[in-house]
This record gives C-alpha cells, sequence and structure tokens, in this order.
C-alpha cells in the first residue's frame, strides 16, 4: 500500500485531505455587548463555567436541543435558544455562521429579561400557544 493513502475512517487526517468535514464546521461565538459586560461582571468560577459551556456546546452544535440544558424557545422570534449552566441563563441566536449571544443572566432574572427583550413571533410562525419557555 503506497505511504500516502490513507483509509477514510473519519479521523481529522483524513478529512482534512479533502477540504473540510461539514459536521464539524465551527460557529462563530459573538458576544452582545451587554452579554459581554455580563460575562465580565460574573464571579471568576462562574464566568470560568459559561465560558466553557459557550464554547463546548454552541461552538458545534447550537442547535441541539437536550432535556435540560440547550432549549429552543417557543413563541419568540428572539431569542431563538437558552442555554442553561447552573443557575445561569445564556440567550442566543442562531445564523448559518454565528451564535449571537444576547443576554447571560441569572435564572431569577431571566424571565424579566425575557418579557422585556424578548421578541414575540408571529401568529403565523405557529408558536401556538405553547407560552414563551415551552
Amino acid at each position: 500500500m503506497n505511504a500516502s493513502v490513507r483509509p477514510l475512517n473519519g479521523d481529522a487526517a483524513g478529512s482534512s485531505r479533502f477540504g473540510y468535514n461539514l459536521a464539524r464546521l465551527a460557529f462563530a461565538i459573538v458576544l452582545a455587548p451587554a452579554a459581554a459586560r455580563a460575562l465580565k461582571n460574573l464571579p471568576v468560577p462562574l464566568r470560568t463555567g459559561v465560558t466553557t459551556a459557550l464554547e463546548t456546546h454552541l461552538t458545534y452544535e447550537p442547535t441541539k436541543i437536550s432535556k435540560s440544558r440547550i432549549k429552543r424557545l417557543r413563541g419568540l422570534r428572539q431569542p431563538q435558544y437558552r442555554l442553561r449552566v447552573g443557575d445561569i441563563r445564556v440567550f442566543y441566536d442562531v445564523t448559518e455562521t454565528q451564535v449571537e449571544v444576547l443576554a447571560i443572566v441569572t435564572k431569577s432574572e431571566a424571565q424579566s429579561w425575557l418579557d422585556e427583550q424578548g421578541t414575540p413571533a408571529e401568529e403565523s410562525e405557529g408558536g401556538g400557544s405553547g407560552g414563551s419557555q415551552g
């Protein structure tokens, strides 16, 4: 077997030969100014946990809904998703290439932030009567 030919087994080296691996295209994470200030004002252990969660959960699969960590927000056009990190809630939108973090708030502030900053979906968008946090 020629040394330059490798079997296609899904590893990074084999994938990079063909340009890119669609399943691993990274999203750019962009913090809104208010979210950046909120992150900076968190105590260091919380800030580290939130930063790690942003990188872990939002870089490659920001729309992968789970039972408790990532939730698609029904009845709202913006924000689209919520990431739970302990008692911290991260509200964000997703485009084709980036994740825009709109807010980083405590659990107790989450509903009031949604009431003030959330944009309700139009009736024809199918939000139904499921409420804002579905």
